[in-house]
């Protein structure tokens, strides 16, 4: 993206100038032209001294600076790096700038240590904690990766060419493919010339590739980008440097800023714009890229105005008429301490932007959130191909037609930033959306089971749906976000199994396998407690209580599930209690107990009464010592109220 950051201008947190008598002349003088942001003749003054064998924590930052901000990651790696290894405490946006670098080099191991090392110089940062929480972000971006085909376009150049725009069934975009007359004037960031708006398919069939400049209305000698359109195509939005009414201002710092402006179309014969500047500009910071909703009453764009979170937020302001409502940061969900910027909304409301704060591939990203009402969905990473490991930027699309565009500064390209076009082949995910393929195998023969009953149930233990296992023992259901689920599996002849887990706030696929045995015969004799073959917890009650508690339910289904494996045996529940009150009231409590734990398996379990029976022992078969009298703890108590299920028949 080298020339992307030139129309942040002062997007950029610049680091401070730290010189003294004793530094070489190069030094001064590439320290002169960084101030100025003229990145790449610092860098040529820096290259000097460093070769000459000077070095320093503020020229290693500078000349990784040089080279992070025209994005040649490859080279920024290589001087941040050395300044990682000599720096023992390292401010954390340089650890940061040195991640991104590695992964847009695509070394993502080396990038994901350097994080590691960053959420511990900074962990209260939203980057650090994005990174630490989405581990596995490759497996996310893989997930989301194929929904879209690159298209190729012919209309780009030798130089940069990105942000276009819908207008009139052609598209708008930026280049600084022509220089402006005889007069060749330069930009100091990357002695690139400056940027006009043109437009593509201006003229007939035959010259659908032909592009020509937009308008002298709008183009400057200054830079103009980032234009969105009404739907009538009679008002426009776009970013230029504050240059209004050919008074050119800059900041107090001799930063000349980004500004917004607006033009409404007279349908004369030579079709001319007139323009304004918006009223929330400001000199001192920049107000850029701007987008709108689809019904044209809010715009959105990307500034580093204080109260910003990073280097640059996504904003929102609305619009009645010529009246702009206030601004409004678009909270912490979308905005992080990188760059967020060139937004978009799509007619499906749905908010792309780029950024290099949300986890990514490097550089600058493409994501995607929904608007719901006033906040936003999650963020998702729109993966390949419209992502890689350079800067992918600017992006647009038709929702209805799935056609669209956006650029980016890969390798392949024709020129420095090139825009490509892509169609949708299948939707994006926007959603956190989690979902579980699993298989049933033979315990013994690791063979599939087919015809297996597969239960899912939710936290509470309670059966929210039920499949078939296939041919290939295989079985899938869709889950949500963040919660707790077991799985269970049935078959005549067969133990059940039974797999508890959690799904992880990010979409994503769970795997598990449950083994069954197969069983020709009854496990156990008559007068046998199927609790130890089925590793059932004690059926505990509370104290002086008959009523089935929640952890008893989850050992019950298992009972449940195994007298319907094992459709002829019947079953006594057998009740106990402990010593204290009553003997007389112990045996009515117990065979009260008895009774819910029929009833339970009964109502909930829908195993016939013919086949269950119950007695209460009160506390005639006590476990431990604790009879009248002695005195014991609760726990141990707790030892003697439980139930038993014995095979009878």
């Amino acid at each position: 993206m080298k020339h992307i950051i030139k129309i942040y201008l002062a997007f950029i947190l610049l680091v401070p100038t730290i010189t003294s008598a004793q530094e070489q002349k190069a030094v001064k003088e590439g320290d002169e032209d960084y101030e100025k942001l003229a990145y790449i003749e610092a860098r040529a003054s820096y290259l000097k001294a460093a070769n000459e064998g000077f070095q320093s924590k503020d020229l290693l930052k500078k000349l990784g600076d040089s080279y992070y901000f025209n994005a040649d990651y490859t080279n920024a790696a290589k001087w941040y790096g050395q300044l990682f290894e000599s720096s023992d405490n390292l401010e954390s946006e340089y650890i940061y700038r040195y991640a991104l670098s590695l992964k847009s080099d695509q070394k993502y191991d080396a990038s994901d240590r350097i994080m590691e090392a960053f959420y511990e110089s900074k962990g209260e940062d939203y980057r650090a904690n994005l990174f630490i929480n989405e581990r596995n972000y490759l497996e996310e971006i893989e997930l989301q990766s194929g929904r879209f085909e690159l298209i190729n376009v012919d209309f780009n150049s030798k130089l940069s060419d990105f942000a276009p725009s819908f207008y009139q069934g052609s598209i708008i975009y930026s280049s600084n493919r022509n220089n402006r007359g005889l007069v060749k004037r330069y930009h100091d960031w990357n002695e690139q010339p400056f940027l006009d708006l043109y437009r593509l398919n201006a003229g007939s069939e035959e010259e659908k590739t032909t592009s020509v400049k937009f308008s002298s209305k709008i183009n400057s000698i200054y830079h103009e980008s980032t234009a969105i359109f009404t739907k009538d195509g009679k008002t426009m939005y776009f970013t230029r440097n504050n240059y209004t009414n050919e008074d050119y201002k800059q900041d107090a710092e001799g930063t000349n800023r980004l500004k917004l402006y607006k033009a409404i179309r007279n349908d004369d014969v030579n079709t001319t714009w007139q323009v304004e500047e918006l009223p929330f500009n400001s000199d001192e910071y920049s107000v850029a890229h701007p987008a709108l909703s689809p019904d044209e009453k809010t715009l959105y764009f990307a500034s580093d105005m204080p109260g910003t979170n990073g280097q640059s937020d996504l904003y929102k302001v609305s619009i009645e008429g010529d009246v702009y409502g206030t601004i409004i940061n678009l909270g912490d969900k979308i905005n992080t301490e990188g760059r967020e910027t060139f937004p978009f909304v799509s007619k499906d409301n749905k908010l792309y932007f780029a950024s290099d704060g949300h986890v990514g591939l490097g550089g600058l990203d493409v994501f995607v959130s929904e608007i719901q009402a006033d906040t936003f969905g999650d963020v998702f990473n729109l993966g390949k191909p419209i992502n890689g490991t350079e800067d992918d930027f600017t992006f647009i699309i038709n929702s209805t037609t799935g056609i669209g565009y956006f650029a980016s500064n890969r390798d392949g390209g024709v020129g420095d930033d090139d825009i490509y076009s892509f169609k949708s082949i299948k939707p994006l995910i926007t959603k956190c959306e989690q979902s579980i393929n699993g298989v049933v195998l033979n315990t013994v023969t690791d063979q599939p089971i087919a015809n297996a009953t597969v239960f899912l149930l939710d936290e509470d233990n309670v059966v929210i749906d039920e499949k078939t296992s296939r041919a290939d023992g295989s079985f899938n259901f869709a889950l949500d976000c963040g919660q707790i689920y077991s799985i269970r599996s049935t078959k005549d002849t067969f133990t059940t199994a039974e797999k508890v887990f959690n799904t992880p706030n990010r979409t994503g696929v769970i795997e598990r396998t449950l083994f069954m045995k197969q069983q020709d015969t009854l496990p156990a004799p008559l007068g046998t407690d199927i609790a130890p073959l089925l590793g059932i917890n004690i059926i505990y009650f509370d104290l002086d209580k008959s009523f089935i508690r929640k952890d008893a339910e989850v050992e019950l289904r298992k009972v449940i599930d195994f007298m319907n494996v094992y459709s002829k045996v019947n079953i006594d529940v057998r009740s106990h209690t402990d010593s204290r009150n009553t003997s007389q009231y112990n045996i009515d409590l117990s065979d009260r107990r008895a009774k819910a734990t029929v009833d339970y398996l009964v109502n909930v379990g829908g195993i016939s009464r013919s086949r269950l029976t119950s007695e209460g022992y009160g506390e005639t078969q006590l476990r431990n010592r604790c009879s009248d009298g002695v005195k014991c703890s609760e726990s141990e108590h707790q030892l003697n109220r439980r139930s038993e299920f014995i095979i009878v028949k």
